[in-house]
């Protein structure tokens, strides 16, 4: 079964010295998770100030910046992760870099049949390539 790991951080709880280390350690996990079958994709999101929220409400689009909420923790990255249940996903978050300093919302994946697959040029593998995860 497919599970989202949703990493949530305070995004000021890490200087730019630590967060290259956590992006080290989280690109070492990926690797892996690859290597054991368990890897789809993983990325860090930019900071929330990059963010843009779009709501329908009457047939009109609405366009804000910033996140959904104010939290005291955004969501900061994700992994996908094939695993066989919800235990063995846990186990896996528990191994993400941020699970120390923040939370890891661990989400089963609903598969809905006809969404087509990743092409091999999704940006998700690109992330991984440029070691950006």
């Amino acid at each position: 079964m497919k599970y989202m790991l949703l990493i949530y951080l305070d995004e000021q709880a890490m200087n730019d010295t630590e967060r290259e280390r956590c992006y080290e350690e989280s690109v070492q996990l990926a690797q892996d998770l690859h290597a054991q079958g368990q890897y789809l994709a993983a990325a860090p999101l930019h900071p929330v100030s990059a963010a843009t929220s779009v709501r329908m409400r009457n047939g009109r689009r609405l366009v804000t910046d910033g996140p959904f909420a104010e939290t005291k923790e955004q969501l900061g990255g994700y992994f996908l992760v094939e695993a066989r249940d919800l235990d063995e996903a846990i186990a896996i978050a528990a191994r993400i870099p941020v699970a120390t300093l923040g939370t890891v919302e661990v989400r089963p994946v609903i598969e809905v049949a006809g969404l087509p697959a990743p092409s091999s040029g999704d940006r998700l593998q690109g992330a991984q390539k440029t070691g950006v995860v």
